[in-house]
């Protein structure tokens, strides 16, 4: 596909999330991009040219449709990228990009700490299915990221801010160190948002979004997203991936994920500026063990994340709590206006503890192995939000 153009390109991300894939419609006048639940489309007469495995032409959903290349133009413009390509959740976006770029015997670099996916994609099946070499490392410590990125890896993939645990890399460090060394970085943004963070003008040459969180914003409709100005690997991403292996995203979540993106700057602001609070508070809160959040200077990554982070910290605290497994799950259930659940970035404030029986929990780092929770901030009253939380701690006598 041809690069993406932005026609608001120049504006505020607030006035390119509103007016970006945006036109009224041409068969009725109306101002909103119809939903098209089509899954085929009528092909031209003269079919010689035409290459099934193409997603220039719409003639199959799995090609693509109409709301899915809208909201691609939307994410590239939100992120300042040539192209974007949307799929059916964020998991799918991690697994097209590494299928894509990874063969046989390539040697990849990935975090200690990373999403739970990542971690499966790399320490069980790409390794175990398709003989590529998966190393870990901790992509805080440059000095460990150097030893670990050697001539020879292919990929190199990190998570800013990292999830679970917060922890802040140096995107454009590690670029540098990557490209050095002939290898690729590609960026999980999810935790920051094209708000907060972009990755592509910090040396990145591939982002992963899962925009079922905060782009979308509304817990309803999942989607992922690859973002980059690497024409050629991006098409090569749709051809192997999306086409011929099916990972789609539907019509209408791509129409609702569309809808959702517009308020997006405007939730991200305002969960940035809650988030911000409510971790100051936390701070300060009898039997909190710690509080790990990029926006409070004793977060090891702040004065990174002050450089890379433009508009804010993001949504997510993680924080410790001065007890064991059950009774942190019994502060949770207490909780009433968050919401026990997994997921983040949603219109509610989420809530999930981290078992100190986690499997990977030894990859942590020590303060982050008993009484770890993951708090996703949503849209309610910082105010109400604390006092919620307080009374449940108070309730399992905290």
């Amino acid at each position: 596909m041809a690069k993406k153009q932005n026609r608001f390109s120049g504006y505020d991300i607030t006035t390119q999330a509103v007016h970006t894939g945006t036109d009224y419609d041409k068969e009725t006048g109306a101002v909103r991009r119809p939903l098209h639940m089509a899954n085929s489309y009528k092909l031209p007469d003269d079919l010689s040219k035409v290459n099934y495995s193409s997603t220039d032409l719409l003639m199959y959903s799995r090609n693509g449709n109409p709301n899915q290349h809208w909201m691609e133009e939307k994410l590239a413009a939100l992120h300042g990228a040539d192209d974007a390509i949307l799929l059916g959740s964020g998991v799918a976006a991690l697994h097209a990009l590494f299928w894509t770029l990874l063969k046989t015997g390539d040697r990849v670099v990935y975090p200690n700490v990373s999403y739970m996916a990542v971690y499966r994609l790399f320490h069980e099946l790409f390794n175990r299915k398709f003989g590529v070499k998966t190393v870990m490392a901790d992509m805080t410590d440059l000095e460990a990221v150097k030893k670990a990125i050697t001539p020879g890896t292919r990929l190199v993939h990190i998570e800013t801010p990292d999830n679970p645990t917060n922890g802040i890399t140096d995107i454009a460090a590690v670029a540098k160190i990557a490209h050095e060394n002939g290898a690729v970085l590609s960026v999980d943004n999810t935790f920051a948002s094209p708000y907060n963070q972009h990755p592509l003008e910090l040396g990145a040459d591939f982002v992963v979004e899962s925009v079922t969180k905060f782009i979308n914003g509304h817990g309803d409709a999942q989607g992922g997203a690859i973002l980059s100005n690497d024409l050629e690997t991006m098409d090569r991403i749709r051809y192997e991936a999306q086409v011929n292996v099916g990972s789609i995203i539907s019509p209408f979540n791509a129409w609702q994920i569309f809808r959702g993106s517009v308020t997006f700057p405007l939730r991200m602001d305002r969960i940035n500026q809650s988030t911000q609070q409510i971790a100051e508070w936390l701070e300060q809160r009898k039997n909190v063990t710690f509080v790990s959040y990029p926006g409070l200077p004793s977060n090891p990554g702040h004065e990174v994340a002050k450089k890379q982070m433009k508009n804010g910290f993001g949504g997510v605290i993680s924080f410790g709590l001065a007890t064991d497994d059950k009774t942190v799950e019994h502060f949770c259930a207490a909780l009433k206006i968050v919401t026990f659940a997994v997921s983040l970035g949603h219109d509610e404030s989420l809530i999930f503890p981290q078992p100190s029986y986690d499997e990977r929990i030894g990859l942590y780092p020590e303060q982050f192995r008993k009484g770890f929770i993951r708090f996703s901030v949503g849209l309610e009253d910082p105010g109400d939000i604390i006092r919620d939380i307080d009374q449940a701690l108070v309730s399992v006598g905290l």
